[in-house]
């Protein structure tokens, strides 16, 4: 009898495994239920609240200093077609003269176009 389990929400482990009427992950230690979505907390939100999908604009609302380089992502930059991704970066964007780079939702604001 083999059962698949889920990967854990959390970490994406594999090695997840029953306990009593939980899931558990050894390696990050997070427990869940098996019927709870992991749908329902992956809304993302901009700076002041709106709701984020893939495709996208945003601009930034701060000056972003980019780690282990000297260049600035200036204040009004604006980004488009952005990418929702997992993580604590939760937008990959490719932004002109940077290049590709994962931004926090809490510097960006939506912009309708």
């Amino acid at each position: 009898m083999t059962q698949t389990l889920p990967p854990c929400p959390e970490c994406r482990s594999a090695y997840t495994y029953e306990a009593d009427s939980l899931l558990v992950c050894p390696e990050c230690g997070h427990e869940w239920s098996p019927g709870a979505t992991a749908e329902a907390g992956t809304e993302v939100r901009d700076s002041v609240g709106n709701l984020l999908a893939d495709g996208d604009s945003v601009t930034v609302i701060k000056d972003l200093k980019l780690k282990g380089s000297s260049s600035v992502i200036k204040v009004g930059t604006k980004v488009r077609g952005i990418r929702l991704v997992d993580g604590d970066h939760d937008i990959d964007c490719k932004i002109p003269g940077i290049g590709q780079i994962g931004l926090k939702s809490q510097f960006v604001k939506k912009v309708t176009d």
